[in-house]
């Protein structure tokens, strides 16, 4: 895998919208910029970026822990394929691999790990979901983080974003549980 960069956002909330304190919430961000060996190409088969996605999922996994103030609670993942390449290729960085070593690192994660992805040009940004590793239910952790890098992706790369936070959207009052229908 050949890594341009990396960059690691961390954001600590510290008070509502209107200035009302409350609990100090931790999002951390870690993007990758990787080249995307299947740009330009059609290929029905990209192993290649099967193995990226654990790798990725590895080591930014451990990189957010480290720096999160308290055990993370919530998790996703975002990718932002450069023009060269295909949506496809961001799901096989994303979806094959990439959550079991995220897993491992965190102790948990029975549920799905929210993703988005799309194909764009440098400076793009992308909302990275951000969902309860444990409970999909749980809405009051529903949330997203609004990332992106000025020179990335540029047309033969990924941008890979792995996200988590500690704590559940700065006075979430929605609830949990599933819908009643």
């Amino acid at each position: 895998m050949q890594l341009r960069k990396k960059i690691l956002l961390r954001e600590v909330v510290t008070s509502d919208e209107n200035g009302t304190p409350c609990t100090p919430l931790t999002r951390v961000a870690a993007l990758a910029v990787i080249r995307n060996p299947y740009a330009g190409t059609d290929l029905d088969e990209m192993g290649e970026l099967y193995d990226f996605g654990a790798a990725l999922g590895e080591y930014l996994s451990a990189e957010i822990h480290e720096v999160l103030d308290n055990p993370p609670v919530t998790y996703g993942k975002a990718a932002i394929v450069g023009t060269g390449g295909a949506a496809e290729h961001a799901a096989a960085v994303l979806h094959p691999r990439m959550g079991k070593p995220v897993r491992a690192e965190i102790g948990g994660g029975r549920s799905l790990m929210p993703s988005t992805a799309k194909v764009a040009g440098p400076g793009t940004t992308i909302d990275l979901p951000l969902g309860h590793k444990d409970e999909a239910w749980f809405f009051d952790y529903i949330d997203t983080m609004t990332v992106g890098i000025p020179d990335a992706p540029l047309a033969d790369e990924i941008v890979v974003c792995l996200g988590m936070s500690d704590g559940t959207r700065i006075r979430a009052r929605v609830g949990n549980g599933p819908p009643e229908d």
